[in-house]
Parts: C-alpha cells; structure tokens; sequence
C-alpha cells in the first residue's frame, strides 16, 4: 500500500510517501526552490518522495492532498454573505482553487509524464486541513490512546480542532471557527511588534525573555477564554475577517495581511515602524502577548482533557511550534505526557493526511513511533567529492574517530563548523543533518556566529543538541525532546557553563540527541564531551537568510559566501586554515 501525501497551494508546500504505513520519505519544497514558505506544487518533493520509494506515480494507491474545498461549506457561506466584498473576493478564490484543483492531475503529470491521467483523478482523495494535521501528531506518536490537538492561525475555516486518537481511529469532538484563533491572535501582535513577515511569529518568543509580562490583563480583552471551553476573539480590535489572513503572490509566496486596527493600536501603542528601537515597552509586550499565549493554550488543554480524561496528548499546528509553551505544558495542565511532530507547521499536513488515508481510509495497521526527524536528501562522500573536484575545491575525507577529534579541535579553538550529515530533517529545525555547531561554552558564540555567518537579531537564542542520558543533570526537567520542539529551565548551577546556549530567562530550546536514532550526531558530541566535560553542542540551522540546505552545493555557496571555519558533509572537510 503505497499513499503519497501532497500539501499544495499552500505555504510550506511539501510532500511525503507512506509504504505499508511506514514514512519512507518527507520533505518541504522550499529545500529545491531556495525560497522560504514556498507555496506553489511541490514537484520536486514529489519526484523526491517517488525515487526514495522507488515507485512510480501508476503504482501509488492513493494520493492525499491536505486540504478539503468543500468543508464547512455552510458555515463559509453565511461567514461571506456577512459582507458583499468578501462574497466577491470568496467566489474569486473558489473559482481559481477549482482550477488548481481541476490541475492536479496535469501537475502531477509534471512529476511523472508516463503516468497514467485517466487514473490520477481517482486515487486522490482530499483530508481536511486540521483533520492532517490530528493525524501528523496522533499516528506517528507512541501512544495506543491519546487526546489530540491541532491548533494555528486557520485552514479549511477551522482554527481548532479537539480529538480523541485510538488504535487506528481518530474522533474529532469539537473544532473552533474562523476567525476565532490564536493564530491570528498571535500573528496580529507580531506585527504590532514590527515584524511583519509570514513565519516573523518566532521573534516574539525569542525577545519575549528580555522584557516582563505586564499587560496580560490588557490582553485578556482581546482574546476571552470561555469557562469550561475554549475561547473567542473581541473582533472590535482586529481588521474585518472578511478580508481574509494569508494570501498568496504570483510567484507562491505567502503573504499576511494587517490583521489590527486602530482600536488595538490605542490600546497597546502604535505599530513599530522597522527602522525603531526595540524599546522595552516592546520586550514587555511581547513577555505579555507569550504568556496569555500560554495561558490560553493551557486553557484548551485543560478543556481537552476534561472531555477525554486522558494524559497523553499530541499536538500539531503552527501554534503547536511554540516550543515555549510547548516546554510548560506538564507542569501546567494534566497532561503528563507530550508529542509533537518534527513538521507541527503546514509542512506536515502532507505526511498527516497521508496516515490520515492509510488508517482512516485504508485500514492499515499503525507502524513504529517516529522519533526520527531525517526523512530528506542524503548524498554520498563520492558524490560530495565529485561536487567538490567540478568546484576545483581542495578537500579532505576522514574516518569518524578522526573527524570528530578534528571538528572539536575546531570548535574548540573559536571555529564555527558547518555539519552536513546523513538524511536532511523534515521541519523548520535542524537536527544535526543539516546544523551549523560551535562551542556552547564561549559566551561570544553568539556574536561570532552573527558576525560570520546568520547575521539575525541580537535577541534570538540559539539552541543545545544534547546527550539525551544526560539531560537530568543539565536541564530542570526530563522528556524526550528530539525534535527541538521543547523549551526547559536550565539547571542555575550550570547556566554560567554554557551561556551560549542559555536565553536571557535560563531557558533553552533542547533537543535530545539519541544514538539509536542520530549515531553520528551523537557520536560527535560525545567526542566534545570527553574534551571538554560539557555534553552539548550550540546547534542552529545551517543557512544564511535562506531554506536550510539541502544539497552539498548549497552546503558548499553557504561556507564559501560566509566565515564558516569548517565544512563537513559526511566524511569530507574543508576547511580554512
């Protein structure tokens, strides 16, 4: 049984195939186009999906797409009839997402010429958005039985969305309508902020740690929770939802619209303009608007788990990759137990809605955990020095043990090293497939890593990879975390000894790097700890104002346009010195 999963036409455009219930592949197609949140077809994530199955599009037995043009249809329709301009502008969109629909079948020609078109119509079956992303989090969870949660700014007019998981079963009890989010919520206050950009919505949470939570209860007029439910938006502050939240360019970029009005500017100041200060009246704000964040999502978990007494919870959705919350939430609802999927965000909706058709479609029986995020392109040293030899580029290849000394000689000495490994990870965090390390316990690590290659704000943190054996004795609390999807308290006594890794609040954004599943990334920090006592690498994502990389070339125009000291891709270095 073979189930091909495509998110279309929507930001973080991906695709991923299932073989007898197992994910063999994933992947996003911004990691081909070099463009951020790409929203177009994925057809090279497709064409990927196909070869590392090995199977053609005539013998896919079903192919999902993460989205369902004709839920809720009623409830859209009284939504529009509400304002003239959006019936106009909804019959629009409804005229052309017919026509990307109508163009399935020729796209996916496009990924495989020889298929078969007569066929094609019929092996498609479309998965309500939030319905793929319950089953991104419930079926790939370790969990026989679980309560469910898909939380983001909309999709398929639903912003959230309650379940309970079972076996192969999955029961939806109750879902939240547009424009009712906290997406929205979230989104509005960061461009309040001045960062108004899709995807700006992880800014918030890396200053939110700089300032104090002084206007939660401003907020709390903003987004009202409902007792013994789940909560509603005061309108009065946002733009008309008629006008919509995310649209699209031409060329497939996604694009959100002002979502404040002046009412909330009078409440809360006047937006920041790009060129302004971050004043601390902004870092206090931003402390506010995380933690209502959190309480409201404490809120609906609470309600979640009132209707399905359960303790362990899955939980997907854009809202779902607020690691912050994300890190607080067995301490602060019954749960006591979390997954969340390496792609919470859209690019998921391509693998969920393909375990969707495979269990709830399909019958197949449910496959082994995913705790393993590496589901991209891999290469070979021979083909990475092929790359290497047309680029007339001077290299090395290496044994393991000595690479490793070597990498943590580098690191060691003040180097940055660029850390290209095995299979590219599905999602927004890199997780030593594709990570760019340095010495967590230099407290200039940050500032030699802006100087020379990211070049981000000041205020964002970056991340430790690690030895899952020993989080207990630096980390406050102990969960796996292999996904960076989790933020924890960092152990006071051992603050000082990675400041590199440490936020402004004692936090940090962990992940838990296991040897049955990252043997070399284990293997390396493990190396690093035996020099140097400490058992975790400063991690952030091997880019530059660019998708991650994907293959050696991009790997390689990275290292060469930056002051990385090192490359390594596999068992091959380059190096500067």
């Amino acid at each position: 049984m073979i189930i091909l999963g495509i998110n279309a036409y929507h930001a973080d455009a991906s695709a991923a195939i299932l073989v007898n219930g197992k994910l063999i592949a994933a992947t996003e197609e911004e990691r081909f186009t070099r463009t951020k949140h790409w929203a177009g077809f994925p057809v090279q994530a497709i064409q990927f999906c196909l070869k590392e199955a090995d199977v053609s599009l005539d013998e896919v037995n079903y192919i999902s797409i993460g989205r369902d043009p004709k839920a809720k249809f009623n409830r859209k329709m009284l939504f529009m009839l509400q304002s003239p301009l959006a019936v106009f502008n909804y019959a629009r969109k409804r005229f052309l997402n017919a026509k990307q629909v109508l163009s399935i079948a020729d796209e996916l020609l496009k990924v495989d010429p020889s298929a078969n078109k007569a066929t094609l119509g019929s092996k498609i079956q479309n998965v309500e958005h939030h319905r793929s992303h319950l089953a991104s989090a419930f079926y790939p969870s370790p969990y026989e039985e679980a309560a469910i949660l898909s939380i983001d700014g909309a999709g398929d007019f639903t912003t959230t969305m309650l379940a309970r998981g079972k076996g192969t079963d999955i029961e939806v009890l109750e879902d939240l309508d547009f424009p009712h989010s906290v997406g929205v919520f979230y989104s509005a206050m960061t461009q309040l902020l001045g960062f108004p950009y899709y995807g700006d919505e992880y800014k918030i949470m890396g200053l939110a740690p700089y300032g104090e939570p002084k206007y939660v209860d401003k907020l709390r007029d903003v987004v009202q929770l409902i007792p013994g439910g789940l909560f509603k938006l005061n309108l009065s502050y946002f733009q008309s939802p008629h006008k919509g939240y995310v649209h699209y360019s031409d060329d497939y970029m996604p694009l959100v619209h002002p979502l404040f009005n002046e009412k909330m500017e009078a409440k809360f100041g006047k937006v920041r303009k790009k060129e302004q200060e971050l004043t601390q009246y902004h870092k206090d704000l931003a402390a506010s608007v995380q933690r209502y964040t959190e309480e409201i999502i404490f809120h609906v978990l609470t309600y979640l788990h009132q209707k399905t007494g359960l303790t362990k919870v899955c939980i997907a959705g854009g809202v779902a990759q607020n690691s912050v919350a994300n890190g607080k939430i067995t301490s602060n609802t019954p749960f006591t137990e979390v997954y969340i999927p390496s792609a919470g965000h859209d690019a998921g909706i391509s693998m969920g809605s393909a375990y969707w058709v495979a269990h709830m479609v399909a019958g197949q029986k449910r496959s082994e955990a995913v705790y393993n995020a590496n589901t991209g392109s891999h290469f070979s040293n021979e083909f990475i020095k092929a790359e290497c030899d047309r680029l007339n580029l001077s290299y090395r290849e290496l044994p393991d043990a000595e690479l490793y000394a070597q990498i943590v000689a580098c690191l060691t000495d003040g180097g940055v090293v660029g850390w290209f490994n095995g299979r590219a990870e599905f999602g927004p965090r890199a997780l030593g497939g594709r990570s760019i390390i340095a010495d967590p316990r230099r407290s200039d690590a940050k500032e030699i890593l802006n100087l020379k290659i990211k070049r981000r704000e000041s205020f964002r943190p970056f991340a430790p990879s690690i030895l899952k054996e020993e989080v207990p004795n630096w980390f406050e609390r102990n969960e796996p975390v292999p996904f960076m999807e989790k933020v924890f308290p960092i152990r006071k006594e051992k603050q000082s000894e990675i400041p590199a890794v440490t936020h402004a609040d004692g936090s940090g954004r962990l992940q838990t790097v296991d040897a049955a599943y990252s043997p070399r990334y284990h293997a390396l920090i493990t190396e690093f700890f035996k020099q140097t006592g400490v058992p975790i690498l400063l991690n952030t994502s091997f880019n530059e104002n660019e998708p991650i990389v994907n293959a050696p070339e991009e790997a390689i125009s990275c290292y060469l346009r930056t002051s990385m000291d090192m490359l390594v891709m596999e068992n091959i270095v380059l190096s500067r010195k």
